[in-house]
């Protein structure tokens, strides 16, 4: 399979290493300083196009690469409030989209645990939530993508909670987030229910940046010559 590159920092290096490990051929690569490549023969080339750039540059990759006619899949996050509009567009003009807050095939099974403990923990009211992630210290938003998926999960099935927000305080109608960005953590996601006599927590804590360049590429092999909107949980049939 042929795959373009959008955005070549640590994560676009790390896929390209496991793409290549998979057979696969980078047949281009478009960063800060190489937009001019969306424009070339290489990249209208590629089978399909991975993106890990920034919130603010996302949905202006995406829209080009399907100038090009080329699906994408797509692990930026901090713009999700974007998607609805670009769900409309591919849907409209025949596009592909391949989306993630997290590729981890182990942080994708632990949002299925966290939608199961949810919708269990729904009826027992004495139970207090709070959510925490830890990132390093390059990363732009707060709270993480994945983070504010696992609480859109958790809202969709707890009916005492309304939103999520940034913070520790506990016993609002809001589940509080609390972000910590240090060092070079890949990324940990804790979710804890609490009351007066116990508590149940889950978590999951990456190792490094292999297992979300695993799942980027699982995805491109999946969204090859297909067209839509698809997530991991179409893919992992969750």
């Amino acid at each position: 399979m042929k795959i373009a590159l959008i955005g070549y920092g640590k994560m676009g290096h790390t896929i390209e290493r496991v793409a290549m490990s998979r057979g696969h051929e980078i047949v281009c690569v478009v960063d800060v300083d190489s937009q001019t490549n969306f424009a070339t023969e290489a990249f209208a080339s590629a089978d399909v196009a991975i993106e890990f750039t920034t919130p603010l540059s996302a949905v202006s990759n995406i829209r080009k690469a399907w100038e090009a006619d080329v699906p994408v899949v797509s692990g930026t996050t901090g713009w999700h409030e974007q998607l609805p509009m670009l769900k409309e567009e591919l849907n409209r003009e025949g596009k592909g989209l391949f989306w993630s807050s997290n590729y981890s095939i182990g942080v994708n099974l632990f949002m299925e645990v966290n939608r199961q403990l949810a919708s269990m923990m729904n009826k027992y009211e004495s139970y207090a939530i709070r959510m925490s992630e830890t990132h390093h210290i390059h990363k732009l938003d707060a709270p993480s993508g994945t983070a504010i998926t696992l609480a859109e999960d958790i809202l969709e099935r707890v009916e005492r909670k309304r939103g999520w927000e940034l913070g520790t305080e506990v016993g609002t109608p809001n589940i509080p987030i609390e972000s910590i960005r240090e060092g070079e953590v890949p990324g940990v996601h804790t979710v804890t229910y609490e009351s007066d006599v116990d508590s149940i927590t889950i978590s999951h804590s990456a190792k490094s940046r292999e297992g979300l360049a695993l799942g980027a590429v699982l995805a491109a092999e999946f969204m090859q010559g297909r067209k839509g909107y698809y997530t991991m949980r179409d893919m992992l049939s969750l």
